[in-house]
């Protein structure tokens, strides 16, 4: 990507785990994503956005966004890099700690309304009151998938410096599909089509698994029958049906909590040669992922992002999802760590306890994780 903005993201670094590669037996490379001035992977396709609108309307473009996640940070911290205006409309409730994070980043703080769809409006009609407003989408847009897809980009150069070509597989989580359509771009500029993308989801935030399940042909319970919070919809102009969730019922669901994903996401998925392998996971294992995360890397990671290091840290799982090799080499996973705010010590500290709780009452040893069509493997919470 021909990065001729100072506004544009910096490359982000490609370690290989000696941990995650310890358990796993494999080669875990993580692709560290929080180290961008917003904490999260959205910096990439923000920053390019922004950049594009600024060179086709000028310095005075006005980005209005109505999100208080990652997405509304990484608008904020682009439009400030850029020297560019921005205004974040948030509901009534939103965190302190949110709205000082982007009244850090010069971003002007509007409350509007009770809830997001008021926000949402309020920002909406912003654009009809200032001609220089541009509403900033969240995640469904090709300028965002373009910029997400220089991490592809970036890790086929650093694989290199340890001679490998292509990986066996990239893990990453999905929302809205954002991050996973700019892989699936990025994956086509190297040609690495055949190459298996693992997504995953947590339990009641999981519109894409539902989504691509709508499409298929899949025969189990899961692939069949909606949980009662969930609609389907359908998409004319692509003749899709996708999976809309009118509540959610996961502790991820603040970054995770996508009503319905992007269609082109989910177009893009269904007619990728390698495919898409759907895994959704309960939140007490994103929760143990996180703390282990935290031990072995010194790093703090929201629900969001260590739902992707769930299969990083179960070996059961990864070897349901990507077989070992029959040639008995050791497989190369990329593991994207897509980062995220909305984490601190209190939370991490917090899950210690809500998992010791869980444990003491699930005496099975072991939660249940959905793997595409609706298989169900019982991985163990005990190693």
């Amino acid at each position: 990507m021909n990065q001729d903005g100072p506004y544009l993201w910096q490359k982000t670094p490609l370690i290989l785990s000696a941990p995650i590669s310890r358990l796993l037996g494999v080669n875990a490379f993580l692709k560290f994503e929080n180290v961008h001035p917003s904490y999260s992977y959205k910096f990439r396709g923000m920053s390019l956005f922004v950049h594009e609108a600024m060179k086709r309307q000028g310095q005075d473009v006005h980005f209005v966004t109505a999100s208080g996640g990652n997405a509304g940070l990484a608008v904020a911290c682009a439009a400030n890099v850029a020297g560019a205006r921005c205004t974040v409309y948030l509901p009534e409730g939103a965190a302190e700690s949110t709205v000082e994070l982007l009244k850090a980043q010069n971003a002007e703080v509007v409350i509007a309304g009770k809830f997001y769809q008021e926000a949402f409006n309020a920002a909406q009609q912003r654009t009809t009151t200032d001609k220089n407003a541009i509403v900033v989408p969240a995640y469904d847009n090709p300028v965002l998938w373009e910029g997400h897809s220089s991490m592809i980009v970036e890790t086929f150069e650093q694989l290199k410096q340890w001679s490998v070509t292509e990986p066996d597989a990239i893990c990453c989580s999905v929302g809205g599909g954002g991050m996973l359509a700019g892989i699936i771009v990025g994956c086509q500029k190297v040609k690495w089509e055949h190459v298996p993308l693992v997504a995953l989801e947590t339990m009641g935030s999981n519109c894409f698994h539902h989504s691509i399940l709508l499409n298929s042909s899949g025969s189990s319970i899961f692939a069949t029958e909606l949980p009662p919070y969930v609609t389907k919809v359908h998409d004319e102009s692509s003749q899709l049906d996708l999976a809309h969730f009118n509540s959610f019922h996961s502790k991820a669901s603040g970054s995770l909590g996508a009503s319905q994903p992007a269609t082109g996401t989910v177009r893009m998925a269904l007619e990728r040669k390698g495919g898409i392998r759907c895994v959704t996971i309960p939140d007490e294992l994103c929760m143990q992922s996180a703390i282990a995360f935290a031990n072995d890397h010194k790093t703090l990671v929201e629900l969001a992002c260590s739902t992707t290091l769930s299969a990083a840290y179960k070996p059961q799982l990864l070897d349901a999802v990507i077989p070992p090799r029959s040639d008995g080499r050791k497989r190369n996973v990329v593991f994207i760590v897509c980062g995220g705010f909305k984490v601190n010590l209190g939370e991490l500290a917090q899950y210690e306890e809500e998992l010791k709780a869980e444990i003491e009452r699930n005496v099975t040893g072991s939660w249940e994780v959905i793997l595409n069509d609706g298989h169900i493997v019982n991985v163990d919470y005990t190693v």
